[in-house]
């Protein structure tokens, strides 16, 4: 299994490139679905769970290659199986998102329920009212959604769908099935992140008829079909955010290519407000610290909320921050019950942090020491590698699966940037 093995200290200085957004990536890889002609999206990340994405909807016969440039080509003509297997779908809760375009342009569907989630649970019941409200029916059997449309039809119907609570996967789902349906579909309560009018925007380039998208209301005219298109994935925001931290702990002066500071705001703000210094400069941002952490900057209390609030993606390498700057902070989760779980592994690392529910409270220290750590899911990876980075001594951090899930060759990166760091077994 692989690990990382970090030896901290260093500032981190030059150009990094921002890789294409996991969250977009995936959902604009199930809109391929969506048409039999040919997709082509631009700046696909090289990650784990686009590779799983990728072998799901080959599974399905869409021919999904990259192109000399790098590009994803992907059509999906000869499609013979509408089916997402539980093989495939236990390691990455996105595959549910095969559900809705599959039902809108076949009719019928069978796609598994997605394995727990160690970061707390993420239901598909909103998921399946959405769907129904459109027409479908969807049993739950032996551990699948069953899905096909009732009383004979033959297209999905536009309906208005509300919601209980904002989902992004459910919004991408209801946007890629209301495109091919009969009428007008309005999305109440829609995710706003940057991730879902990107979405829109390529299903638009698709022939789809959108308007709304970036807000809580969404509306959709279907149309009979959809084409091809080329598209370039947005730049990951949560990918940058993380590069922003790593910096403000370690020091240092870097651009950050492609990002967009637009899909960030709460969290520049925040470092802002901590003493980091932050410009929007050409194709990016450039960050820069004038040491460690500690010696300049004042920790940061947050609560983490639905887009355009602050990210739960980023609560754990902001808290990392928080712990290695002057002062104490509180941070409050309100999106997952179970993602403090990196805490424990800092306070191997010398953190001072204390847990009441969904409050921890971080007191700020001069320095931390290295020490074998493990990774729990994907955001603690990114904050345990920054532990890493600041801290003196050795840092091994074991179980960096999570890590490749959702970051594009983050050490190679890091190490472009003059850290001291390198992948082990």
């Amino acid at each position: 299994m692989d690990k990382l093995l970090i030896r901290g200290g260093r500032p981190l200085n030059g150009q990094v490139a921002i890789a294409g957004a996991k969250n977009a990536a995936l959902p604009e890889l199930c809109a391929a679905l969506l048409t039999a002609d040919t997709l082509t999206l631009g700046n696909v990340p090289r990650l784990q769970d686009v590779s799983t994405m990728v072998k799901l909807i080959r599974h399905m016969g869409v021919s999904a290659e990259r192109n000399e440039a790098g590009d994803m080509v992907l059509n999906a003509g000869q499609l013979h199986t509408p089916e997402a297997p539980y093989e495939l779908v236990k390691t990455m809760r996105a595959s549910v998102l095969a559900l809705g375009p599959l039902l809108a342009r076949f009719g019928h569907a069978k796609v598994s329920l997605p394995g727990g989630c160690a970061i707390g649970t993420r239901p598909v019941d909103q998921h399946i009212k959405g769907l129904q409200a459109m027409g479908a029916v969807i049993d739950v059997e032996q551990g699948y959604m069953v899905a096909r449309l009732k009383d004979g039809r033959t297209r999905l119907k536009g309906a208005r769908i509300a919601t209980d609570m904002v989902t992004v996967t459910g919004t991408e789902n209801f946007l890629m099935a209301a495109a091919l349906a009969e009428g007008e579909t309005v999305l109440e309560n829609a995710a706003q992140e940057p991730e879902i009018p990107d979405l829109a925007e390529l299903l638009i380039a698709m022939g789809a008829k959108i308007e709304g998208h970036g807000t809580s209301r969404i509306h959709v005219q279907g149309v009979e079909q959809l084409h091809g298109a080329a598209h370039s994935v947005v730049a990951d925001r949560i990918e940058a955010g993380t590069f922003l931290c790593a910096v403000a702990a370690t020091g240092g002066d870097v651009v950050l290519q492609h990002a967009r500071g637009d899909h960030l705001e709460a969290v520049i703000d925040k470092l802002r407000d901590a003493g980091v210094h932050i410009e929007t400069v050409t194709g990016g941002l450039r960050v820069k610290a004038a040491g460690p952490a500690f010696a300049h900057l004042k920790a940061q209390s947050f609560r983490t909320t639905e887009y355009p609030g602050f990210p739960t993606d980023m609560q754990a390498q902001f808290m990392v921050l928080n712990a290695v700057s002057q002062g104490s902070a509180k941070v409050t989760e309100t999106i997952f019950e179970n993602r403090f779980m990196h805490v424990n592994e800092l306070l191997r690392l010398g953190a001072h942090i204390q847990i009441d529910g969904k409050v921890a409270m971080v007191e700020g220290v001069a320095k931390l020491s290295g020490a074998t750590v493990m990774a729990t899911d994907l955001r603690a990876s990114a904050s345990l590698v920054i532990a890493g980075l600041v801290a003196s001594g050795e840092t091994v951090v074991d179980r960096i699966y999570h890590l490749d899930r959702g970051y594009d060759r983050m050490e190679e990166k890091l190490r472009a940037l003059g850290a001291d760091i390198e992948r082990s077994r």
